[in-house]
């Protein structure tokens, strides 16, 4: 094994402390200049079954493998969301306020389901909680616990899932979007900057698709 490799351990340790239900969780897109930020949710129980093969942070694998996963993914976890904030909002509210909104988005989605969010630890990547101010408005009893760890899209293997499921969701929706507003290269860079993104920015000037605050400022029109 390598540090690359998810494992069950963390979630296993949280249904021995009595969690009823594990929900990874992983964003995708957060420093995109254009298109959505997605945050993808994947749900477990206590007897979850082995993690598919060649499971890994999304990052890290190719975006064909990513595609091969993605179906067993969602065939791995018994639920799964990804919500979205589109580029307005994360212009209007601020790249974590916009995490927030589509995790939330992700959480209503799995109550529609019938999942009991509120039975259920969340496996939040990094060391910052933006998840718990985000469900302000939730009343206490239907919140979920939210659990940070640093690197858990890597070492935990619902992060990783909940990575793929956000990931492929996200990079579909910016290929359509290449459609409706052609010329970006987005089934390329999927809205992330590049040069040649730039270069087409500077050229048509900026999509409806764009976040504006982001874009360097001799790229606004």
């Amino acid at each position: 094994m390598t540090v690359a490799d998810p494992t069950l351990r963390m979630e296993r340790a949280l249904f021995r402390e009595g969690a009823a239900l594990v929900i990874g969780c992983d964003e995708v897109g957060r420093g995109a200049i254009a298109g959505p930020v997605a945050v993808g949710l994947g749900v477990f129980l206590p007897d979850v079954r082995r993690m598919p093969k060649g499971l890994r942070d999304s990052k890290l694998l190719s975006e064909q493998r990513r595609d091969q996963l993605h179906p067993e993914v969602l065939a791995w976890a018994p639920h799964s969301a990804v919500g979205l904030a589109d580029n307005t909002e994360v212009d209007a509210l601020g790249i974590i306020a916009g995490l927030g909104l589509a995790a939330v988005r992700a959480l209503e989605s799995l109550v529609v389901q019938g999942v009991p969010v509120e039975a259920a630890v969340v496996v939040l990547d990094g060391s910052h909680d933006w998840l718990t101010p985000a469900l302000a408005d939730w009343p206490d009893t239907s919140r979920p616990r939210v659990t940070t760890r640093v690197k858990a899209d890597r070492d935990c293997a619902s992060v990783a899932a909940a990575s793929v499921l956000a990931k492929v969701h996200r990079d579909r929706l910016m290929v359509e979007a290449d459609a409706v507003h052609p010329g970006y290269d987005w089934p390329s860079n999927k809205g992330y900057a590049s040069a040649t993104h730039y270069a087409a920015i500077d050229r048509l000037g900026a999509s409806a698709l764009h976040r504006w605050s982001w874009l360097r400022q001799p790229a606004l029109f």
